[in-house]
């Protein structure tokens, strides 16, 4: 067995500082890319997607708006639970300089693991092996209104693209 390990490619904008404020899209993945935030099903409303948020959803949900309440002067724009991933826009404003990006995730992903471990215990969620979350996450800076958008349509229609890729039409 080897004690190499594999080097990891930093995808942080060099010099930037993520205290800043500014818009931030961040993607955080299970482990492993297990399903374990509900499903998502074929069955379109209008321009609405139905899924089947189970109780793992929801506490995801719960502690993407604890978020603002940790972090003031820090707003979750918009946001879509995946089956086996999350997105969701940070906006960051105010006259203080206030926390990294990286310990705003880290904290959240923190939260969500503390919290499914106890759902575990309780016999409420599945058990999950090792971690619940990938190591790191992707962020993207938002560069202006234009970017904005953009992300934010991404978000809104992520579900529809899972049901496509998945062929579950």
């Amino acid at each position: 067995m080897s004690n190499k390990f594999i080097e990891r490619k930093n995808i942080r904008l060099n010099g930037y500082d993520y205290s800043k404020n500014g818009g931030y899209f961040v993607t955080v993945c299970t482990n492993d890319r297990s399903h374990i935030f509900g499903e998502i099903t074929g069955n379109i409303v209008g321009a609405t997607l139905c899924g089947r948020p189970n109780e793992p959803h929801k506490m995801i949900e719960k502690w993407l708006f604890e978020i603002e309440n940790k972090y003031p002067g820090t707003k979750i724009d918009c946001f879509v639970i995946m089956p086996d991933h999350v997105h969701f826009v940070v906006i960051k404003t105010g006259d203080h300089i206030g926390s990294p990006l990286q310990q705003i995730v880290s904290w959240f992903k923190t939260q969500t693991t503390n919290e499914y471990i106890k759902g575990v215990k309780n016999g409420i969620y599945k058990s999950f092996d090792k971690h619940l979350w990938q190591r790191g996450y992707y962020e993207h800076i938002i560069r202006n209104q234009h970017d904005l958008e953009e992300i934010r349509n991404y978000i809104i229609t992520n579900p529809l693209k899972w049901v496509y890729e998945n062929k579950n039409l």
